[in-house]
C-alpha cells in the first residue's frame, strides 16, 4: 500500500508571508520555509516562538542573536533556535537560508507575529 500523503512543492508557486518568507512543504509536525535575498537589516526586538526552527545557510551573512549570544551564519553554516528562546536576526549581506520549524511555523499565523 503506497503513502498518498506524500506531495511535491514547486517553490515558483509557493505562498509568502507577511515577513517575505517562501512557504515549502509542510506536514503534520514539521514544515519548510525559505528565506531569499533578504536584504541587509538592524536587528528587529528580540522575540520567542512557540516552535523550534533549524536552519542552513545557502549563501549571505547573518548574525543569529540568542540568549545573550551572537552566532555568525555564513553558507555552509546550520544552527538551532530552541522553542521559547529569545533570539532575533541581523543580516549582514543579502542572505538566503532554509529553515524547518517543528511545529509547522505557518499554524495559527505563529511565525507573523
Amino acid at each position: 500500500m503506497s503513502d498518498k500523503t506524500v506531495i511535491k512543492v514547486d517553490s515558483s508557486h509557493s505562498p509568502k508571508g507577511e515577513l517575505g518568507q517562501k512557504y515549502l512543504a509542510s506536514g503534520k509536525s514539521i514544515s519548510m520555509r525559505l528565506w531569499e535575498n533578504e536584504e541587509p537589516n538592524e536587528p528587529k526586538e528580540p522575540t520567542a516562538r512557540e516552535y523550534e526552527t533549524v536552519g542552513y545557510v545557502i549563501n549571505g551573512r547573518a548574525e543569529l542573536h540568542i540568549e545573550g549570544q551572537t552566532i555568525l551564519l555564513e553558507p555552509g553554516s546550520s544552527w538551532v533556535v530552541p522553542k521559547g528562546a529569545s533570539h532575533t536576526y541581523k543580516i549582514l549581506e543579502a542572505f538566503t537560508a532554509v529553515e524547518a520549524t517543528s511545529p509547522p511555523a505557518q499554524v495559527h499565523g505563529r511565525d507573523e507575529n
